[in-house]
């Protein structure tokens, strides 16, 4: 007898037009954002468009999503929401993967971060590793934890993923440690709104589009 590998598939139904560029291969550009970047090409950029996450407000606000909910910390400046990201089916440890989204509202991303954030951002390290441990067994040095820049949508949250498990959006040009956010904020308070970051773009994202537009690319 053969033992037959495992293969593990996402179906995305009813796939839009979208959901096909996402999955569909295409040429990636890298885009170095400086400060003025991001006032002068970013940030009217999403001010611009109609990103909705009333989603977002409905698992804060216990409308959606409840009983998933592994962890709570209720306060309304520096307090998170942490739950399973779908992505993860909660039966294997090897790709452990949790979302912890602030209970803050107006922050959108990196970008808006100073020191007045720094309580939140240790709540989320600690007490978000805490519950893990606690419910999933996985310890914090087993974890990595980080945000993404750009992020997939405009209200801050953080990934927890297993450190063993190559998660989607982990690479370094994504991939932002919580540990080195906080580090970096204790460090200059400006720190996010000076520092050019980099990311990567697909062709058909229309950030990029703005970007070429101003003669960034």
């Amino acid at each position: 007898m053969f033992a037959i590998p495992e293969i593990k598939t996402t179906v995305v139904y009813p796939a839009t037009e979208k959901h096909l560029q996402k999955y569909l291969r295409q040429e990636v550009y890298l885009i170095q954002e400086t400060g003025e970047d991001y006032k002068n090409v970013t940030l009217p950029f999403i001010q611009s468009q109609s990103f909705s996450i009333q989603w977002v407000y409905n698992i804060l606000e216990k409308k959606a999503e409840a009983d998933r909910v592994v962890y709570e910390n209720p306060d309304p400046a520096s307090g998170f929401v942490l739950i399973p990201d779908l992505k993860w089916d909660q039966k294997q440890l090897d790709d452990l993967y949790l979302i912890a989204i602030c209970h803050c509202r107006g922050i959108k991303s990196l970008r808006d971060l100073t020191a007045e954030h720094l309580p939140l951002l240790r709540n989320i390290a600690q007490e978000g590793k805490d519950a893990v441990v606690k419910r999933f067994g996985t310890p914090g040095s087993q974890l990595r934890v980080y945000l993404h820049y750009q992020p997939s949508y405009y209200h801050l949250h953080v990934h927890f993923t297993a450190l063993s498990y190559d998660a989607p959006g982990c690479s370094v040009e994504r991939a932002h440690l919580l540990s080195d956010v906080i580090d970096n904020l204790e460090l200059d308070s400006q720190y996010y709104q000076k520092r050019t970051l980099t990311f990567a773009l697909r062709a058909d994202e229309p950030l990029l589009k703005k970007f070429q537009e101003a003669g960034r690319v």
